[in-house]
């Protein structure tokens, strides 16, 4: 749905983007991830056609953003970091004007079936007749979010979409965004790692703007230079028994062992994650702790975090933030004028 070909943007002397290359399939939910001035928000402000590329090319469903901008553009909804909104309008006022410019005909009233539908996914129609100036920040993020939906386009793509929100909200826009996911391509960008397990299929992860990684979690997490897993385990039974036990089992370290109530203990456990792999070593420990009578009630293998790979993949990104789009427009006027 859409693929990205050594793309490459230039600001004066400074390279945001440098030279990379991606797919994303149809209905995937894709995770766009970096530290500040990794060139995340460069790259999606050059896949919804914002920002010219200074080499390469973006297609959205086969149609080059730069050679056939207004049909790539017709697929897509943008929701930027910055929400452009008008404050004068109400509310229904902005969506509706907005489907108008983004084609929605009028006709039958789908118009209003489509401002309506959206208002309604975003949890906005008490909202309908509010001007949009007197709406807190939370609520302005969550009209930028209709807008980009409102014309039912096949492609989405969010920049940070739950900035300022509060937590009941950050919950609502993520399920919101796991639904849209059934009929949409989606890219989100955000800082919070949590949110893209929770939500994501794939994910990018870019660093001094090349790609460092992507994949599913999976894919990346097999990356990852760290060859230990994280076990806790609940036994029944006496602590030199199950000491006794771990030491009999290769590649199992017991980091500590907590009483929980009477002869129930929680034990913390470090696990060789190469050659045969965790989840055999830990069949082996549960196996002989059952051979050696020790009641086992819970047994939970940790999974490398994303905040894991993100920390090992990006620990030497030291760069500066991305410039903000003023600043990029005046480096794209100097540039002009030095042409």
């Amino acid at each position: 749905m859409i693929v990205a070909k050594d793309l490459c943007r230039r600001y004066g002397a400074r390279t945001a983007v440098d030279g990379i290359s991606f797919e994303i399939a149809r209905g995937h939910i894709v995770g766009f991830l970096g530290p500040n001035g990794a060139g995340k928000s460069t790259t999606l402000r050059m896949m919804a056609g914002f920002l010219p590329p200074s080499e390469g090319t973006i297609t959205i469903d086969g149609l080059d953003v730069q050679e056939d901008s207004l049909a790539a553009r017709a697929k897509l909804g943008y929701m930027p970091e910055t929400v452009p909104v008008y404050p004068e309008l109400r509310v229904e006022e902005f969506l509706s004007f907005r489907a108008e410019l983004k084609g929605v005909r009028s006709t039958g009233g789908a118009r209003k079936k489509a401002v309506a539908r959206a208002m309604e996914l975003t949890r906005l129609q008490d909202r309908a007749k509010w001007l949009v100036g007197e709406l807190s920040k939370g609520y302005k993020q969550r009209v930028a979010l209709a807008d980009a939906i409102v014309a039912n386009p096949p492609v989405l793509i969010l920049d940070e979409p739950t900035a300022s929100l509060d937590p009941n909200q950050i919950i609502d826009v993520r399920e919101l965004i796991k639904s849209l996911g059934n009929e949409h391509t989606i890219v989100v960008s955000t800082h919070i790692l949590p949110e893209v397990e929770a939500m994501c299929s794939r994910v990018i992860i870019l660093t001094k703007g090349r790609v460092a990684a992507q994949g599913t979690m999976d894919e990346i997490r097999a990356r990852l230079s760290s060859d230990t897993r994280g076990l806790t385990l609940v036994f029944r039974g006496e602590r030199a028994a199950f000491d006794t036990v771990a030491e009999g089992v290769d590649g199992v370290t017991v980091q500590e062992v907590i009483a929980v109530e009477d002869d129930v203990r929680r034990a913390k456990i470090e696990l060789v994650d190469s050659d045969s792999g965790a989840s055999e070593r830990v069949e082996r420990l549960v196996n002989a702790c059952v051979g050696a009578k020790l009641g086992v009630r819970e047994v939970t293998l940790a999974a490398k975090s994303l905040e894991a790979v993100f920390r090992e993949l990006t620990t030497e990104d030291r760069a500066a933030d991305e410039p903000s789009a003023d600043k990029s427009a005046d480096a794209d006027r100097a540039e002009e004028k030095n042409k």
